[in-house]
């Protein structure tokens, strides 16, 4: 493990294979650490011939987090429905952006590929529209545009994601059997998200951060504008069985962005189930070597 120190925010990172690979960002979701993507997925990407970069955002797993820093969130999501401008938040999608590019610069990287899950998929999606020149490639797994023309997260799914995360260990390892709203219909284990939640509460259980994070997410409004305008080679992953970020959203961002490929992935949800790992690398590994221009 290593830490960058960008700004004010310490950001703890690792990194798997050849340092001489080209560079690989990982960017995970909302209150997620870089356990979530889990060591064998990486060694899986490492393995087709890239430098794997996985890291904690700010405000989750063992980076900086902005304690002491209260949001509304319930309110600002509220707000955002309506239609009314989100601002104000301790930080945004964009702080965020740089926070990742940070990492970059502490590993001397000039260039990378990026890939976001969910929140960080619209992290990725930020890194590609500010600073595409350092963005070889992007996908955008299970995320959105951030319009709020079509959002229409299903009652009991966003119950669950505002709901507060049981503080006490054996409560919070049962909480987590409740994911199954939104993932896998056919692969998720509620023993193995039991496993996945006792190794995240672990190393770091820190729910007040989620908030913050919602309140980013918020305040950095539609992409859709910039997207339309992007020259990045773009892949888009969603699950058909996703209930939190519903298909339909990760179908409008690949329509918005030109050029894009999507991959509708069935029997996944708002997850990566392990068997469906080798679906979604090759995917990934594919794009990723046809966005290197022949003369690289």
């Amino acid at each position: 493990m290593a830490r960058a120190q960008v700004g004010e925010m310490e950001l703890e990172y690792e990194t798997l294979g050849s340092p001489g690979d080209p560079a690989l960002l990982l960017v995970m979701g909302l209150g997620a650490q870089l356990i979530h993507w889990p060591t064998k997925f990486c060694r899986m990407l490492a393995d087709g011939g890239f430098r794997v970069i996985r890291f904690d955002n700010r405000d989750s797993g063992l980076s900086t987090k902005l304690d002491g820093v209260e949001v509304d969130f319930v309110a600002l999501l509220a707000a955002a429905l309506e239609g009314q401008e989100v601002s104000d938040t301790p930080y945004d999608l964009s702080d965020m952006s740089d926070d990742a590019f940070g990492i970059l610069d502490d590993l001397g990287i000039e260039k990378a590929h990026i890939v976001g899950a969910s929140l960080g998929g619209m992290i990725a999606q930020t890194m590609a529209i500010e600073r595409p020149s350092r963005v070889m490639s992007l996908t955008s797994i299970m995320s959105a545009t951030g319009t709020r023309e079509i959002i229409d997260i299903p009652d009991d799914s966003l119950t669950l994601l505002l709901a507060p995360a049981p503080a006490e260990r054996s409560a919070y390892l049962e909480y987590s059997a409740q994911y199954a709203i939104w993932c896998s219909k056919k692969y998720f284990d509620a023993e193995l998200a039991k496993e996945y939640a006792a190794a995240s509460y672990d190393r770091s259980h820190y729910p007040d951060g989620s908030g913050r994070q919602i309140a980013a997410m918020l305040a950095s409004g539609d992409r859709e504008p910039d997207l339309g305008e992007m020259n990045v080679p773009t892949l888009v992953i969603h699950g058909r069985d996703d209930r939190l970020i519903l298909p339909l959203l990760g179908e409008r961002t690949a329509d918005v962005i030109p050029g894009s490929n999507y991959l509708l992935i069935s029997d996944m949800g708002h997850d990566l189930p392990e068997p469906l790992w080798p679906a979604v690398v090759d995917a990934v590994l594919s794009h990723l070597k046809n966005s290197v221009p022949e003369d690289e």
